[in-house]
């Protein structure tokens, strides 16, 4: 499509402040058109062990598009540590893809900037209805009331990955089902260069994951039911708090993790320098990274007490990759065709496979092929036990901010810092101080 300017977005709030005045269009009235029928670009979120990962999974996928269509797909794998800055960069500037991956946390900020094509009962009926999603998918599409802003792609959800061999030979029986226990555990296979658990400091999207999940079981939540930042409540400063004291006070986090940002975690696991793992439906990962499915096990996400569940005893955030479209797409009726491919049964089955995720598609999702023990924890997580990020128009900004103050968070605890309850809450202020005003 049109060419993408090379400077980066200085600031978050900036960019999304521009964007519905700035956002240019294919047509006049700044909708799309079909002017360049034969074309699509298509920006996929990094979701594999690397980018060429990425390229051998989609490349033939997009070549099999191409025969059907006679549109040719240029594919650009965008890390993850760029995709956001570039996507408020394409949104101000007018200038982008024509089809994108988005974290679907992102979906209500992206949606507030007015460039994204709105998921309205008429475009959903050009790619099958918006009946083939499961629930929680659509869950976080966009602002409740709104038409989704995306489509539903993979579908994921945290779980605890953990090296059978290591806690046999610390003499684990089982994985830890408590966050006492997993400490408990954690120091036990810390020791001789190896670390009980990894983690992402500088990782902005896995700081606000974590300590979502951690809010939501001490009860709290970062935005207020009116939408407005709660950045420094006493749950959520708890929560904060406990998730970087497994590194600061708990010493079951290597201090080099505090400035992890691209999957070194997930290596350090695969590797056996680590002994437990939480991610996102990491299998695929794994095994491209030469570990074998029998080395690891799978267990739900630990909870303060009990079992996971709603409420206090959610253990995941609903994690998701949606597919969106730029409303002023030269190629409009191309771009739909190209969703409607995406997410037919053939294709999430050949994706989500490749990527050990979930198919928000209900029918694909039913497939034999993701019955296994391992998608069980996730589906099972998901149907029961997940709870969808705050779906509000600064959502992109709160990843920012207390993402930032979490990373900030882990390098103190790095460095020997003292990490406290006041000291957590000061960060947290001051997070919140970088909200738009309301």
């Amino acid at each position: 499509m049109r060419s993408i300017r090379a400077a980066a977005v200085g600031a978050v709030t900036m960019s999304l402040a521009l964007a519905a005045s700035a956002c240019g269009g294919g047509s006049a009235t700044g909708g799309g058109s079909n002017d360049s029928p034969k074309t699509l670009t298509y920006w996929a979120s990094n979701q594999g062990a690397s980018i060429e990962v990425d390229k051998k999974v989609l490349q033939p996928e997009l070549d099999k598009f191409e025969k059907r269509t006679g549109i040719k797909v240029k594919l650009e794998v965008v890390p993850w540590s760029d995709l956001l800055n570039r996507i408020l960069t394409a949104t101000t500037s007018g200038q982008g893809p024509d089809v994108l991956n988005i974290g679907n946390t992102w979906s209500a900020s992206l949606q507030a900037t007015g460039a994204l094509l709105p998921w309205d009962a008429k475009n959903f009926e050009k790619i099958g209805g918006k009946d083939r999603f499961v629930g929680s998918a659509l869950g976080s599409t966009g602002a409740q009331g709104k038409d989704p802003a995306a489509v539903p792609l993979y579908s994921m959800a945290y779980a605890l990955y953990y090296n059978k061999k290591m806690f046999a030979d610390a003499g684990i029986a089982k994985p830890p089902a408590t966050w006492d226990e997993l400490i408990a555990d954690g120091k036990m296979l810390s020791k001789g260069g190896k670390w009980g658990i990894g983690a992402e400091g500088s990782n902005l999207s896995e700081n606000i994951h974590h300590a979502f999940v951690f809010a939501k079981q001490h009860g709290a939540d970062f935005f207020t039911a009116d939408g407005k930042p709660d950045f420094t409540s006493d749950g959520v400063v708890t929560a904060v708090k406990q998730y970087v004291d497994l590194m600061a006070t708990d010493k079951i986090i290597a201090p080099g993790n505090a400035e992890y940002a691209q999957n070194q975690s997930v290596s350090d696991f695969a590797k056996g320098k680590n002994a437990m793992l939480l991610w996102q439906s990491a299998s695929a990962n794994l095994t491209s990274q030469g570990m074998s499915e029998d080395d690891y096990g799978i267990a739900p996400v630990p909870v303060q007490s009990g079992t996971p569940g709603a409420g206090t005893n959610v253990n995941s955030m609903v994690a998701g990759i949606n597919l969106a479209v730029f409303k002023n797409t030269d190629n409009l009726d191309g771009a739909t065709e190209f969703v409607k491919f995406m997410t037919s049964d053939a294709e999430q089955k050949v994706l989500n496979t490749a990527y050990s995720s979930i198919p928000p598609v209900a029918t694909a999702q039913a497939d034999a092929a993701f019955n296994t023990p391992a998608n069980a924890v996730l589906k099972d997580t998901l149907a029961e036990s997940a709870a969808a990020l705050p779906q509000v128009a600064d959502e992109s900004q709160f990843e920012t901010a207390v993402g930032t103050a979490i990373k900030d968070l882990f390098a103190d605890a790095a460095a020997g810092r003292p990490v406290t309850a006041d000291s957590v809450k000061a960060k947290l202020e001051k997070a919140q101080q970088q909200m738009p005003a309301k």
